[in-house]
């Protein structure tokens, strides 16, 4: 980074009124923990309109929050020549169409070969942006796509976007079991209380609602769209498994491995032999930062999802006779 020290200006989305600060600046700064968001309110490294306040102090909805605390990521991750995807690009945002495997940002256990070194080899100018001005994240084995903001301008805007709820994504999921219908889980999600890799539904989390509607259905799954009105960690994965339809391949969230009485021997070897989460990015919709105009981007499903699906459709149509 350019400078040791982090400076924030922006104003609370009036859909926070009614909440706790740390809870309404956990959305409104979403690429920082709560933890430390709540670590600068106690040192008095935050204001809001001009004064020191509390954590747990209620918020109105448009107060005007600066922050200026030190930069815990002065040091950005070195630039890495690995290929990207670029859906869309101009001089204030890039969407990339990230594939199934990529990381989005060192941590621990990947401390290289991430979308982020990736972004800095592409434009040297996302060092000075937090993270490389990437605005959300995707889980490592989620495909699809992700905004990136070029500028500090454009980050401001787009994470104020995102906060408010303005900017739409559209993902495709395959699950395990039969809808009979779309629907819509609104549990709030937190931390599991035991296993802190895991999110889990627990009253004391944040607010999250998923919609789903059917795409297609087969003899023992469902092809889905699905729609956030918030983007929490895990979030479809978890409210998927919490509505009784856990995604096909999911690791952490999903359940026995579900094949169909008298499977086609190619679906057979199709669900066994995917590893990752059937959850694809497909859509974003979203303000232009310069301007407002609305940006849609769409990805095509990747060749693993594809082939899935074509697995499903064939052994239906086998059974149906």
């Amino acid at each position: 980074m350019s400078s040791t020290r982090l400076h924030r200006e922006l104003r609370l989305a009036p859909q926070s009124a009614g909440r706790r600060l740390d809870q309404a600046l956990a959305d409104a700064l979403p690429e920082f923990s709560r933890s430390r968001l709540k670590r600068w309110i106690d040192d008095g490294m935050l204001r809001v309109d001009g004064r020191v306040p509390r954590p747990r102090d209620l918020v109105a909805g448009g107060e005007r929050i600066v922050l200026d605390a030190p930069d815990e990521d002065a040091v950005p991750p070195p630039a890495e020549d690995i290929a990207l995807a670029i859906a869309y690009e101009d001089r204030d945002v890039l969407v990339v169409d990230k594939p199934a495997g990529l990381v989005v940002h060192p941590g621990a256990g990947n401390p290289a070969g991430t979308l982020q070194n990736a972004l800095l080899a592409h434009d040297a100018k996302l060092a000075k942006l937090p993270r490389a001005g990437i605005v959300h994240r995707l889980d490592k084995d989620t495909s699809g796509l992700l905004i990136v903001a070029r500028n500090e301008p454009a980050r401001t805007a787009l994470a104020a976007a995102l906060a408010a709820r303005a900017i739409y994504r559209e993902y495709q999921a395959v699950c395990v079991g039969v809808m009979t219908a779309g629907g819509k889980v609104d549990a709030p999600i937190d931390r599991h209380p035991v296993d802190r890799l895991r999110m889990a539904v627990r009253s004391s989390g944040r607010e999250a609602v998923t919609h789903y509607r059917v795409i297609e259905r087969y003899r023992r799954h469902t092809w889905v769209r699905v729609t956030l009105e918030t983007g929490r960690t895990h979030q479809i994965r978890l409210h998927l498994s919490h509505a009784g339809y856990p995604l096909v391949g999911d690791p952490v969230y999903g359940r026995r491995l579900v094949i169909p009485r008298g499977a086609t021997p190619e679906l057979a070897a199709a669900l066994r032999g995917f590893r990752r989460q059937a959850l694809h990015a497909a859509k974003l919709a979203f303000p232009h930062p310069r301007g407002g105009r609305t940006i849609e981007v769409e990805s095509r499903l990747p060749a693993d999802f594809r082939g899935l699906i074509a697995c499903l459709k064939r052994d239906r149509d086998a059974a149906a006779g």
